[in-house]
């Protein structure tokens, strides 16, 4: 294999690469990589999707001997970002995260897309993590029963928070209202962290949280957990019932995240990005963390994922559709 040294990029790499050889993807080409690899995130710094990003570049680097170097390029959603991996150039050069959003939500949100998700390249599925519904640690609410009886005892009256129209926090609200018929009212924030403050000042009655943003405040007394949106119990908290369990099977949310490239990307680089994912996925730098936050390991091939994205799509056209969410 012939094996030609890169410079370590400034600031952002990962690894001193050696290359892979195209002639092992069917390419009768240059080495692969010969320059570094751009791994784009649709959100800012230091939220969930960067961090996770960070880590598998770092670990995909290393089984690549490869720099790849993350470029977050946030707003609209992640549509922005989205667009910029759909729309690169199909040589390897250019992948990043695609997530629930932009890729199974945003497409029955916007009324402009920039881009078609089935043109992306699903790659591989890295994580799904599941959410649950919290009341106030003082609230009178101790179960997902009492919640919807004193909603349905005063409808319009309760209200919940979001992390922002459209995102897992709406949604998850959005479907759990519908199957259990209330009524109750959205209160949209800029971000998770400032609906989950409103839960706190006891603003509202209820949010849906990220399982990694919810454990800490669990723990501390601040919040109550009701119910956990995966379809079985959370080994990290297992006196937590899960949806299903407290008599809504509909209401199964996992917000998950995978690895994508641009369209037309060639079946044997695919393959072979698969492959490197899914040992990166297994480093414990990646796995550690991604299960001590109480997520689902991903994994698997490009068709799974693919399957997935396609099945979410239309799940959530539906809850958008059903509870009238109003297009951006």
């Amino acid at each position: 294999m012939k094996r030609r040294q890169l410079i370590q990029a400034a600031g952002g790499a990962f690894a001193l690469p050696v290359a892979l050889s195209l002639s092992s993807l069917g390419f009768a080409q240059a080495a692969y990589p010969s320059k570094p690899i751009t791994w784009v995130v649709g959100y800012s710094a230091g939220g969930n999707a960067d961090l996770r990003s960070r880590a598998m570049a770092r670990a995909m680097g290393e089984v690549m001997k490869a720099t790849i170097i993350v470029d977050n390029k946030p707003g609209a959603g992640a549509n922005i970002g989205t667009n910029a991996i759909i729309k690169a150039a199909p040589d390897g050069y250019t992948l990043g995260m695609g997530s629930f959003a932009p890729l199974s939500v945003n497409p029955s949100l916007f009324k402009n897309m920039p881009f078609n998700p089935l043109d992306a390249t699903p790659i591989m599925l890295i994580e799904k993590g599941p959410l649950i519904l919290m009341v106030k640690g003082d609230s009178p609410f101790k179960s997902v029963k009492d919640l919807v009886a004193a909603a349905k005892a005063k409808p319009g009256q309760l209200a919940y928070s979001t992390g922002g129209i459209g995102g897992s926090h709406h949604l998850s609200a959005a479907l759990f209202c519908n199957s259990a018929g209330l009524d109750m009212i959205p209160v949209h924030f800029k971000s998770g962290s400032e609906g989950a403050t409103a839960l706190l000042g006891g603003q509202v009655a209820m949010m849906f949280v990220q399982m990694y943003e919810a454990m800490p405040m669990i723990e501390a007394g601040k919040l109550r957990g009701l119910a956990i949106t995966s379809p079985k119990r959370s080994p990290l908290q297992p006196k937590l019932a899960s949806m299903a369990e407290s008599g809504y099977p509909d209401v199964e949310v996992l917000n998950w995240q995978g690895l994508i490239g641009p369209k037309g990307m060639p079946a044997a680089m695919v393959k072979k990005l698969n492959e490197v994912a899914n040992k990166a996925l297994l480093m414990p730098e990646v796995k550690d963390k991604l299960l001590s936050q109480g997520n689902f390991m991903g994994g698997g091939t490009p068709e799974q994922f693919a399957a997935l994205i396609k099945s979410e799509t239309v799940k959530w056209a539906k809850v958008v559709k059903d509870a009238k969410i109003e297009q951006l």
